[in-house]
């Protein structure tokens, strides 16, 4: 066991790197967003301890820690945090742009539900009854539903 022990201070550098490419190459294999930042900070203390000889075991692990914990902060940050506050840019809400237009009831709006054709697809539809063949305007979407209200 001291064998051991004494091979892993000796070589203390290149375990570090180890690990660091470890964790990135498991990033890359299991996509997160941690297991990068905890590599590099493995990357930088493997540095660390090859720049600095004599760094000791304990130290080496409180640079891995505080690398590890500055890393995930600022990624954090800087690159996760501003999800929220992104616009909405209009993708994948298609449905958007039927706000406002006229369509034909294909099936018999009946308790509130019904369809309407929009090109030359279906779309279900809720609101006021209105006979097949009557004119409807879109006033809201919710989902795959059109709320529309009958044109008089």
């Amino acid at each position: 066991m001291d064998e051991i022990i004494i091979w892993m201070n000796a070589n203390a550098d290149w375990l570090w790197l180890s690990v660091g490419v470890a964790l990135l190459i498991g990033e890359m294999l299991v996509p997160g967003i941690y297991m990068l930042w905890i590599g590099l900070a493995s990357l930088a203390t493997g540095a660390l301890v090859w720049l600095i000889p004599g760094f000791e075991f304990e130290l080496q692990g409180i640079a891995f820690t505080s690398i590890s914990v500055l890393l995930v902060f600022l990624a954090h940050r800087y690159f996760y945090a501003n999800k929220e506050m992104q616009e909405d840019n209009g993708v994948n809400r298609h449905g958007q742009n039927h706000i406002g237009k006229t369509y034909i009831v294909v099936n018999a709006i009946e308790n509130g539900r019904g369809h309407i054709n929009v090109g030359d697809s279906r779309w279900l539809a809720e609101g006021a009854d209105a006979p097949v063949g009557a004119k409807v305007k879109v006033h809201d979407i919710e989902g795959t539903v059109m709320k529309v209200v009958p044109i008089e």
